[in-house]
């Protein structure tokens, strides 16, 4: 498992998890996948759709407009990835049977065990620092990536910007929105507890 959008002002948390046996790892490594932030936009668009085809994935996404609702109740954005990573665990463990988990390890081990539901309770998870080292996880992190570059695409579309990655260059096109749309599409778009919002100016 790995997730992608975490650090992005703007666009999707997405949260994948992705089943690898021997067989497939072989084929993974021959496709040339490695872990996403090793790969240009270009490559992990391209390969996202082929590991998925390939094996078993499960993905958690969750929209700006959702992350902004239920922030609040996690309080914290490490709380939320470890709800989204334990749907994951649950639904891929459901789909497949495997009780194997290898997941970059995001926070204190004890608090992706205090979200687990029954499936993950039971499963074998292990939390790797620098865990895209693991074909698994780096194949996961490509389809957490590709999926987050496609809906950052899509809400872009929807507003009428081409939404920049990260946090650092955001603040133009941020308020450029709202000049355009007014303060209320931003919380459609970005992840309102950054701080770039009160730094644009806008109160949560």
């Amino acid at each position: 498992m790995d997730e992608a959008g975490k650090g992005d002002y703007f666009g999707y948390l997405v949260v994948a998890a992705v089943l690898v046996g021997d067989e497939t790892e072989k084929k993974l490594l021959a496709m040339g996948v490695k872990d996403s932030k090793k790969l240009s936009d270009y490559a992990v668009k391209s390969l996202g759709p082929k590991i998925a085809k390939l094996c078993p994935t499960e993905i958690v996404k969750i929209s700006p407009e959702k992350y902004n609702k239920i922030y609040p109740r996690f309080a914290s954005l490490n709380n939320m990835l470890a709800w989204g990573h334990s749907r994951v665990i649950e639904n891929l463990v459901a789909k497949t049977g495997c009780n194997d988990v290898i997941t970059d390890r995001f926070a204190e081990e004890s608090l992706l065990k205090e979200y687990l539901m029954p499936a993950g309770k039971k499963a074998n998870v292990e939390q790797r620092i620098h865990g895209e080292a693991d074909t698994a996880v780096a194949a996961a992190s490509v389809v957490a990536r590709c999926d987050f570059l496609r809906t950052l695409r899509l809400l872009g579309r929807e507003v009428g910007f081409v939404l920049p990655k990260g946090s650092t260059n955001v603040k133009t096109v941020a308020k450029e929105i709202i000049a355009m749309h007014g303060k209320d599409v931003l919380p459609m778009v970005a992840k309102m507890h950054f701080r770039i919002t009160r730094e644009i100016g806008v109160s949560l």
